[in-house]
């Protein structure tokens, strides 16, 4: 009984929540046309929202660690759902993603992430998305901002091992900048498919940044130990074991 009045909690928060994207998104939608700020503004309302509803509406609170980067650096993030988008675009002051090619269609999330400057890359052709990747993060260089990618290419269950992809190596060479990595247990509570919401905490942590100048393998394979090992102690302090 209990499993059940959580799902249509759970209904009632998805179905309100698409609700809530597609309200803004006419609301602010001649704002964003003209000014980047207004797309912006849209996307942190929407996100604060999705944060207040989780709350009341199906015990689900959210929690955002670490020191949150202000500054012009690569975001590598574990990803486990919508949710971890979420609170890492609602914590960073001027964000922007690298998502993949087809989200540029899909009704007025596509509009805005491109407004507001993510990157669309072809996971299709692996070399061809990096090159592209590459060069279309230069060419938006005169836009400052936080640069949030996904370092295993695309949402990853609580548990499971996925390889972290050299895209992510390449913009932090290619940029110069410092890497901040982050962890989170999200998948635990909303996960990659379906509607069930569950109660409880959902993290994330930005972690100790990796500065400029570590070469590619070092880079990678630091990053791997220090955003699945955090990732992991995340998962523990919601009560997850590897065991089940």
């Amino acid at each position: 009984m209990a499993h059940a009045v959580q799902w249509l909690r759970s209904l009632v928060f998805v179905l309100s929540m698409y609700l809530a994207m597609l309200v803004l998104g006419i609301v602010f939608f001649p704002w964003a046309l003209v000014s980047r700020r207004g797309a912006r503004l849209a996307c942190l309302s929407f996100c604060r929202w999705v944060r207040w509803t989780l709350g009341w509406m199906v015990g689900l609170k959210t929690e955002v660690r670490g020191a949150v980067p202000t500054d012009e650096v690569v975001v590598a993030a574990k990803h486990q759902s919508f949710l971890d988008i979420i609170l890492i675009f609602g914590a960073v002051p001027a964000g922007k993603f690298i998502m993949k090619r087809e989200l540029m269609w899909a009704p007025i999330l596509g509009q805005y992430a491109l407004r507001i400057g993510c990157v669309p890359v072809d996971r299709g052709k692996r070399g061809a998305a990096i090159r592209r990747m590459a060069e279309d993060v230069a060419a938006g260089a005169t836009q400052p901002g936080q640069l949030i990618i996904y370092s295993q290419g695309t949402r990853v269950a609580p548990g499971v091992k996925a390889p972290y992809k050299v895209g992510t190596a390449v913009l932090y060479e290619q940029l110069g900048q410092d890497c901040v990595p982050v962890a989170t247990n999200v998948g635990l509570f909303w996960p990659k498919r379906g509607i069930y919401r569950s109660p409880g905490v959902a993290v994330v942590e930005f972690l100790p940044r990796m500065v400029g100048g570590i070469n590619r393998a070092t880079f990678l394979a630091r990053l791997e130990t220090d955003v699945e090992d955090a990732s992991d102690r995340l998962l523990r302090e919601a009560g997850w074991s590897a065991g089940g």
